[in-house]
């Protein structure tokens, strides 16, 4: 698989990816909310033909195929163990209508003027150029078609991503060199998005403010034990090497439990739903 962006093919086929894949049942029903935003303002409709960009285990992407239910849905990511569960909850659901294709979508030979609408979520924020990325997804669809996407606002709103970095080390988490890398928050900034959307090629941008709490464990202990797994948790163990993963997720459980409700344990966070045409 060729991708300019190693950095992030290396995390999402490694570690991180093995992870998201290995905890994808204990996502599923818990992001109602997020899911309701995307797919509301994608409006799928039955015989569309929709594209899922950094679909990951594929969460979106079934969900998308129960709306285009006489359409073609296409979900494309670089993460190998992520299409792998993906793929076996394809073979569950049993939708002939609905594929995984492994790729960077940056580069990814997508058939041109085919798709109707292209959907994320929390998948376009990693392209090692973003312009290129969206223009190449720009091509896959029709004159006409849509993008939809959320993608998280600025760090210091988003308790999922702060709150560990605070219980764990004292301080929120430090904010990167460069901020327009590839990353989480790489579009995280308004303006940068209309910018990379309209130099890609994209017009009638609009981006609106959600604040939508994420999903991670059905108490305290659940959800800990998966914090401790990820990215940000795992760059805080490497960071100081006197915390262990066993302290960490001792804190973790006892920290989490003021943040457990009805469905479970949910962090805020603020996104941006992002729309555009082609």
């Amino acid at each position: 698989m060729g991708t300019p962006n190693i950095g992030q093919a290396n995390a999402w086929n490694g570690p991180e990816g093995a992870h998201w894949a290995d905890h994808q049942d204990r996502m599923v029903g818990g992001n109602t909310a997020l899911h309701r935003l995307l797919f509301g303002a994608a409006a799928i409709a039955e015989t569309d033909r929709v594209l899922d960009i950094g679909c990951g285990a594929g969460e979106t992407t079934i969900i998308a195929a129960g709306l285009a239910a006489r359409g073609e849905v296409v979900g494309v990511d670089l993460s190998r163990p992520m299409l792998e569960r993906a793929r076996a909850d394809q073979a569950r659901w049993g939708f002939p209508h609905l594929r995984f294709e492994e790729g960077d979508a940056q580069i990814h030979p997508f058939p041109g003027d085919h798709f109707d609408v292209a959907v994320s979520q929390f998948g376009t924020m990693f392209f090692d150029d973003p312009v290129a990325a969206f223009a190449n997804i720009g091509r896959a669809l029709r004159p006409g078609g849509r993008l939809v996407f959320v993608c998280p606002q600025e760090a210091a709103r988003c308790a999922w991503y702060t709150v560990p970095s605070v219980v764990l080390l004292g301080y929120p988490p430090e904010p990167p060199a460069d901020a327009f890398a590839p990353g989480m928050f790489s579009l995280a900034d308004r303006a940068r998005i209309h910018q990379v959307l309209g130099d890609a090629g994209f017009r009638t941008i609009t981006t609106t403010a959600a604040d939508v709490p994420l999903y991670f464990g059905r108490d305290a202990g659940d959800a800990a034990d998966f914090m401790v797994g990820t990215g940000p948790v795992r760059a805080i163990l490497d960071r100081d090497p006197t915390l262990t993963a066993a302290t960490a997720r001792t804190v973790l459980r006892v920290t989490l439990e003021r943040f457990t409700g009805p469905i479970g344990v949910t962090l805020g966070g603020a996104s941006w739903l992002v729309t555009a045409q082609w």
